[in-house]
Parts: C-alpha cells; structure tokens; sequence
C-alpha cells in the first residue's frame, strides 16, 4: 500500500490537514480532511497567536483521519515566518506568541539603525529591511522575558516539539529572521548581541526533508489518533510554496499570492548588492539548497481587509465580480505603505490615501476592489521588471500560485500590465509543497525536478496571455506611474 503524506498547512488567517498519496504513475491526489480558521487575539495588550487552539485543531484533523481508517501517515508542519514561541527552563510556553502585525515593532527599524547600519545587516544576512522580522521583534521584545527563556522556537518548529518532544530550527524558516549570516550559514553573533540573545537559546538548523519523531499519542489520550511520523518540511509556507510551483527550466517566476504576496525567481546565490538593498529585495534560504530572490508585497490582506469590513456582506468573487465593470487605474495606491499594514479600517484609509495624493475619491465597494487590482497588478508588474533588472535574467512566464491564483480578474491584469504570460495554479502549491518534500524524504522522487513534472501532471493550470492590443496604452500608463509611501 502507498504511503499516506499530510500536509499540516497553516496560514494567518486559516488552516487545514491536506491528505496525499502518489501512485505509480507519478500522480498526486490531494483531500482536505480538516479545515479550521486562524487569527491573532488582543492578548495582555498585545496581538497574540492561540496556540493551544491551533494544538487542538490538529489533532481533531488527526483524529478524523483516524475514524476514515487511516492508521499511519507522515507529516509535515508549515506556517507564516518571523514569529516565535520563548520556552522557559522547563521547556514550558511563557506566553501566546506576539503576532507580527502587532504595533510593538513600530519605530524598531528606525531605533535599531541607529546602533547597526542597515546596509551592512542586509549585507551580513541577505534578509529585505521589515519592521516585523524576528530581529527587531527581539529588539523590542521585553528584556525579563528574554531573560527567563531557554529556547526560542518558530511556529512550525514549536508544534513539531509539542507533537514528538523534539526540537529543531528548520533552516528555510529560520532564515526569515534576518539573524543567521548567509556566507556562515549560521547565527550572526554581533546581531545576537544586539538584541539580548544567545545561540544557545536556539535548537539544531536543521535541513527541510529531515525525520523529526514520532506522535507521541500518550500525551493526548483523549484524542483517537493514527500513528504519525514527523517530517521537517520546508516549513515557512512561502518555501513550500514556491516548491510546489511547478516551473520548468530558468526563465520562470513565481508570485505565492495569499494575504502576502511574494514576487521572485528560484536561484542558487544570494544578491546582496547596493541595488538589491535599495529595492528591499530578499534572499530566503529554499528546499535543497535553494535561493528565493523574492519581494514582499501586501497582496491579498488588502481585499481581505476591504470584505471584512463590509462585515463579509460581499464575498471575495462578489468583489472581483463588482471591481470588473469599473473602468481601470482610476485610482492607484502604494500597496506596500506601512499605513496598509493593520489600519482599523481598510476602505477608510485607501480613500484617504486617493485624498492626499489627489486622485479621484472612490466611493463604491466596486471602485475600492479594482483600486486594490489595479495597484496590485501594477505592482506585480513594476516588480517583476526590477527582478530582471537586478539578476539579468529575462522571464518568459510568471506562475502565481496559493489562494490569489482563484482571482482571474488579478490575473489578467497582472499579464496585461506586465506583459508576460501569467499560469495561474496550483491554488493549494503550499500544501503540495509541504508534501512533496515528504515524499522526497521518503525517496517517492528523485530530485525537484522530478517532483515538479509529477505537480503539472496532477494538477490543472489557467495560461493568461497579455492583452496587448486593448490594453497597451494601459500598460503604458501603468508603467509610469510610480509609489511614493505615505
């Protein structure tokens, strides 16, 4: 009988158990067995993660693969990077983590410089400048708590230890922290100094596609559980992500579009010159010794935030339905504009934003949607001409994977301002990633490549080719308007 992989795939506003099982012709079935809701909580003042709520939800996915009549299976955890869980001396939780949308970090960047060039922290670990990276969390982290912590462990890092007792720092996750020198391949001390923490507070790097341990099942005897066998996945979710990608040859890039989204190209060296550091581009460590030259962009939070607070009257494809039949790039807003990051309310400080900056207002849920499109693709599209500007390596298509990979409206202006062929899909490359690295764990591939044609084999892509006879003055106007962060 074929193994059984799942993948545990965990997002900041939702998570689920993915089950898979390859046949012999390289086929990838793919099941959601338990799909659960996440979100931060305000928490002692602060945004903080449920952990024992995530625990729990697991292990009701656990159990109801049980009750189908699975027995064994492996396992692979991924989440959202930079945040982290501090253990005391007993190897105890000392709190809820701090979500990195919380306004502790505010002001870190600009305090931190003035102690550490920021060109030469860039440098040094590759990592783009980001108020919410794990090094200026620390920085402004409450110096009794790290004085009592024994061991930090990322997200993922930190529910494998609650599930087998093991620890480990998974490396692809861990390089997201901006603390590991990317020429050592191991912890900066002079930033460890500068924050108040020690290596011995961190447990083993590890390589993704390493055996962790087994479910210890005594521990949670009140659940039916199967036997599980734990691996160590490429275990931030964008490296899964983009493992999951199913592109061929080099001239390919890759946006994992979910509530961030991420714009870059798979190589094997990092780029940490003056004009990557300008454009706050980053080098994140990928499965099998990979590189993610990669941009981060506000992505689907915008749209996200826009349907919550319409109190979710409209759904995601309402919107994209509504911003369709209004005219284009009426309006256009800096994406990335740390205003966007957590406003109290969305609607409300993009039209702001079309006030200061002298655009016309939109007023309609439909003008704010394409608003958000419109300033997205154009984003994509301003970016992907940087990345090939910064590595001289021209791109022939654009894979655009995870949720926003539903959005056709998105992509098509994506092609269309970009002017690039966009394949959109796998929607669920994260989770498939995560299983693919199991698998290759577990020698049901050869190689990446061998996985990624099995990818395109399983699953159905949609090609969106640019539009260039209807859209091209569009396409020009697109490409001269330029960000200002306000």
């Amino acid at each position: 009988m074929n193994p059984i992989f799942i993948a545990i795939d965990i997002g900041a506003s939702s998570g689920r158990l993915m089950k898979s099982v390859k046949d012999e012709n390289d086929y990838l079935s793919l099941e959601e067995v338990h799909r659960f809701k996440n979100e931060f909580r305000q928490e002692d003042k602060h945004d903080r993660w449920q952990m024992d709520y995530l625990i729990k939800e697991i292990l009701t996915g656990f159990e109801k693969l049980k009750q189908s009549g699975v027995s064994h299976c492996f396992a692979g955890i991924d989440t959202w990077a930079v945040d982290y869980c501090l253990l005391d001396d007993q190897e105890e939780r000392l709190s809820n983590p701090i979500a990195y949308r919380d306004h502790r970090t505010n002001g870190a960047v600009e305090r931190f410089s003035k102690i550490y060039p920021l060109k030469q922290l860039y440098e040094q670990t590759g990592i783009q400048i980001q108020p919410f990276n794990t090094l200026f969390q620390l920085f402004t982290e409450e110096k009794e708590l790290l004085a009592r912590t024994h061991k930090l462990l990322l997200i993922p890092d930190y529910l494998g230890y609650i599930f087998t007792g093991k620890m480990v720092t998974e490396k692809t996750n861990a390089s997201t922290m901006q603390l590991l020198n990317i020429k050592t391949k191991t912890w900066e001390p002079r930033l460890l100094k500068a924050v108040g923490i020690s290596t011995d507070s961190f447990a083993p790097l590890v390589e993704p596609g390493t055996i962790l341990g087994v479910l210890q099942k005594e521990k949670f005897s009140e659940y039916d559980l199967p036997d599980v066998t734990f691996i160590t996945v490429a275990s931030h979710d964008t490296a899964s992500a983009v493992l999951g990608t199913p592109g061929q040859g080099k001239q390919w890039g890759y946006i994992s579009s979910g509530t961030w989204s991420l714009l870059g190209i798979e190589t094997t060296c990092a780029n940490v010159s003056r004009a990557a550091f300008s454009a706050n581009y980053t080098n994140e460590w990928g499965a099998h010794h990979t590189v993610r030259f990669l941009k981060n962009i506000m992505g689907m939070w915008l749209i996200q935030e826009v349907a919550r607070s319409q109190k979710y009257v409209y759904s995601y494809a309402n919107l994209a339905e509504l911003a369709a039949k209004e005219k284009p790039l009426q309006q256009v807003i800096d994406v990335n504009a740390p205003r966007f990051l957590k406003p109290s309310n969305m609607i409300e400080e993009i039209q702001h934003y079309c006030l200061e900056t002298k655009q016309p207002l939109p007023t309609t849920v439909g003008e704010i949607a394409r608003c958000v499109y419109d300033s997205l693709a154009l984003c994509y599209a301003q970016e992907l001409t940087k990345v090939e500007t910064l590595t001289g390596r021209k791109l022939k298509k654009l894979h655009i994977v995870g949720g926003g990979a539903n959005n056709q409206l998105l992509n098509q202006l994506t092609a269309n301002y970009a002017g690039v062929i966009v394949e959109a899909g796998p929607n669920e490359a994260t989770a498939i990633g995560n299983l693919i690295m199991q698998m290759l764990c577990m020698q049901q591939f050869t190689d990446i490549h061998h996985a990624r044609k099995a990818i395109r084999r399983s699953f159905s892509c949609e090609i969106f080719y640019p539009n260039q006879n209807k859209q091209e003055s569009l396409i020009n106007k697109a490409k001269g308007v330029s960000y200002e962060h306000n």
